[in-house]
Protein backbone atom coordinates (compact mmCIF):
# COMPACT_ATOMS: atom_id res chain seq x y z
CA UNK A 1 0.00 0.00 0.00
CA UNK A 2 2.36 2.35 0.59
CA UNK A 3 4.34 1.67 -2.62
CA UNK A 4 0.99 2.91 -4.45
CA UNK A 5 1.08 6.03 -2.43
CA UNK A 6 4.35 7.12 -2.93
CA UNK A 7 4.20 6.23 -7.29
CA UNK A 8 0.99 8.49 -6.71
CA UNK A 9 2.99 11.12 -4.94
CA UNK A 10 6.06 11.12 -7.66
CA UNK A 11 3.98 11.63 -10.73
CA UNK A 12 2.24 15.30 -10.46
CA UNK A 13 -0.18 16.39 -13.28
CA UNK A 14 1.43 18.45 -15.84
CA UNK A 15 -0.70 21.09 -17.27
CA UNK A 16 -0.71 20.04 -20.93
CA UNK A 17 -0.75 21.95 -24.41
CA UNK A 18 -4.38 22.63 -24.71
CA UNK A 19 -4.59 24.82 -21.53
CA UNK A 20 -1.87 26.91 -23.22
CA UNK A 21 -3.64 26.91 -26.69
CA UNK A 22 -7.05 27.67 -25.04
CA UNK A 23 -5.74 31.10 -23.56
CA UNK A 24 -3.93 32.06 -26.60
CA UNK A 25 -7.05 31.98 -28.57
CA UNK A 26 -8.79 33.93 -25.94
CA UNK A 27 -6.57 36.47 -25.36
CA UNK A 28 -6.68 36.97 -29.52
CA UNK A 29 -10.40 36.97 -29.27
CA UNK A 30 -10.53 39.10 -26.46
CA UNK A 31 -7.92 41.98 -28.31
CA UNK A 32 -9.58 41.57 -31.72
CA UNK A 33 -13.14 41.93 -30.27
CA UNK A 34 -11.88 44.99 -28.40
CA UNK A 35 -10.15 46.57 -31.28
CA UNK A 36 -13.45 45.89 -32.91
CA UNK A 37 -15.64 47.87 -30.49
CA UNK A 38 -13.28 50.94 -30.10
CA UNK A 39 -12.99 51.50 -33.82
CA UNK A 40 -16.32 51.33 -35.17
CA UNK A 41 -17.13 54.27 -32.15
CA UNK A 42 -19.72 51.27 -30.08
CA UNK A 43 -17.33 52.88 -27.20
CA UNK A 44 -17.33 56.36 -25.91
CA UNK A 45 -13.42 56.48 -26.68
CA UNK A 46 -11.54 55.07 -29.51
CA UNK A 47 -10.88 56.06 -33.47
CA UNK A 48 -14.56 56.66 -35.29
CA UNK A 49 -16.78 58.70 -34.11
CA UNK A 50 -20.24 57.54 -32.76
CA UNK A 51 -23.43 57.55 -35.48
CA UNK A 52 -25.34 60.31 -33.59
CA UNK A 53 -21.74 62.28 -33.80
CA UNK A 54 -21.25 61.64 -37.31
CA UNK A 55 -24.41 62.78 -38.08
CA UNK A 56 -24.57 66.02 -36.41
CA UNK A 57 -21.29 67.21 -38.13
CA UNK A 58 -22.37 66.09 -41.44
CA UNK A 59 -25.48 67.84 -41.45
CA UNK A 60 -24.44 70.91 -40.90
CA UNK A 61 -25.26 71.64 -37.80
CA UNK A 62 -23.13 74.94 -35.98
CA UNK A 63 -19.89 73.42 -34.46
CA UNK A 64 -18.49 75.13 -31.18
CA UNK A 65 -16.96 78.44 -31.96
CA UNK A 66 -13.62 78.90 -31.49
CA UNK A 67 -12.79 81.51 -28.43
CA UNK A 68 -12.23 85.07 -28.85
CA UNK A 69 -8.36 85.38 -28.83
CA UNK A 70 -5.80 87.75 -30.18
CA UNK A 71 -2.18 87.30 -30.09
CA UNK A 72 0.73 89.90 -28.96
CA UNK A 73 3.71 89.77 -30.70
CA UNK A 74 6.79 89.92 -28.76
CA UNK A 75 9.97 91.16 -29.96
CA UNK A 76 12.57 88.14 -30.44
CA UNK A 77 15.05 88.28 -27.56
CA UNK A 78 18.86 86.68 -27.44
CA UNK A 79 20.87 86.40 -24.12
CA UNK A 80 23.55 85.32 -22.85
CA UNK A 81 23.13 82.06 -20.96
CA UNK A 82 25.40 81.75 -17.56
CA UNK A 83 27.88 78.82 -19.21
CA UNK A 84 31.48 79.12 -19.22
CA UNK A 85 31.10 79.42 -22.76
CA UNK A 86 29.74 81.67 -25.11
CA UNK A 87 26.39 80.32 -25.44
CA UNK A 88 23.01 82.46 -26.33
CA UNK A 89 19.63 81.73 -26.33
CA UNK A 90 17.45 83.10 -28.98
CA UNK A 91 13.94 82.92 -27.92
CA UNK A 92 10.84 84.70 -29.18
CA UNK A 93 7.02 84.37 -28.15
CA UNK A 94 3.82 85.93 -28.42
CA UNK A 95 0.93 85.90 -25.90
CA UNK A 96 -2.54 84.38 -26.77
CA UNK A 97 -4.77 87.48 -24.92
CA UNK A 98 -8.70 87.43 -24.47
CA UNK A 99 -9.67 89.53 -27.12
CA UNK A 100 -11.25 92.69 -25.18
CA UNK A 101 -7.58 92.45 -23.01
CA UNK A 102 -4.99 93.21 -26.52
CA UNK A 103 -4.82 97.28 -25.94
CA UNK A 104 -4.16 96.63 -22.13
CA UNK A 105 -1.41 94.14 -22.66
CA UNK A 106 0.14 95.82 -25.67
CA UNK A 107 0.24 98.78 -23.26
CA UNK A 108 2.23 96.75 -20.93
CA UNK A 109 4.77 95.03 -23.44
CA UNK A 110 8.09 97.27 -21.95
CA UNK A 111 7.40 95.37 -19.12
CA UNK A 112 6.67 92.40 -20.64
CA UNK A 113 9.95 92.46 -22.12
CA UNK A 114 11.79 93.59 -18.67
CA UNK A 115 10.03 90.46 -17.31
CA UNK A 116 11.08 88.28 -19.82
CA UNK A 117 14.55 89.50 -20.11
CA UNK A 118 15.49 89.03 -16.49
CA UNK A 119 13.92 85.37 -16.01
CA UNK A 120 16.02 84.36 -19.90
CA UNK A 121 19.18 85.73 -18.13
CA UNK A 122 18.88 83.80 -15.19
CA UNK A 123 18.56 80.78 -16.82
CA UNK A 124 21.46 77.98 -16.36
CA UNK A 125 22.36 75.73 -19.18
CA UNK A 126 21.10 72.65 -17.04
CA UNK A 127 17.91 74.22 -17.10
CA UNK A 128 17.19 74.59 -20.79
CA UNK A 129 19.11 70.76 -21.45
CA UNK A 130 16.19 68.94 -19.95
CA UNK A 131 13.75 67.47 -21.96
CA UNK A 132 11.23 69.26 -19.86
CA UNK A 133 12.48 72.78 -19.86
CA UNK A 134 10.16 74.04 -22.58
CA UNK A 135 7.00 72.96 -20.94
CA UNK A 136 8.49 74.77 -17.55
CA UNK A 137 9.85 77.84 -18.67
CA UNK A 138 6.34 78.34 -20.70
CA UNK A 139 4.41 77.93 -17.21
CA UNK A 140 6.96 80.24 -15.47
CA UNK A 141 6.76 82.67 -17.81
CA UNK A 142 3.24 82.62 -17.75
CA UNK A 143 2.93 83.17 -14.06
CA UNK A 144 4.83 86.25 -14.66
CA UNK A 145 3.02 87.78 -17.56
CA UNK A 146 -0.38 87.73 -15.38
CA UNK A 147 1.15 89.12 -12.69
CA UNK A 148 2.36 91.75 -14.88
CA UNK A 149 -0.68 92.27 -16.89
CA UNK A 150 -3.07 91.06 -14.25
CA UNK A 151 -5.05 87.85 -13.68
CA UNK A 152 -7.20 86.48 -16.67
CA UNK A 153 -5.73 88.34 -19.41
CA UNK A 154 -3.16 86.44 -20.34
CA UNK A 155 -4.54 82.81 -21.69
CA UNK A 156 -0.79 80.90 -22.54
CA UNK A 157 2.53 81.96 -23.93
CA UNK A 158 3.14 79.92 -26.89
CA UNK A 159 6.97 80.01 -28.17
CA UNK A 160 7.79 80.62 -31.44
CA UNK A 161 11.46 80.17 -31.17
CA UNK A 162 14.02 78.67 -29.12
CA UNK A 163 17.33 77.94 -29.76
CA UNK A 164 20.83 77.82 -28.05
CA UNK A 165 23.70 78.49 -29.59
Amino acid sequence: MTDATAEQADTPEKPGKKRVIIGVILALAGAAGGYFLTTSGLLPYGGMPAAGEAGETEKGKAVKALPQVGFVDLPPVIVSVNAGNSRHLKFHAQLEVNTGHITDVEKMKPRIMDVLNGYLRALEVSDLEDSLALMRIRGHLLRRMEIVVGEGRVRDVLVMEFVLN
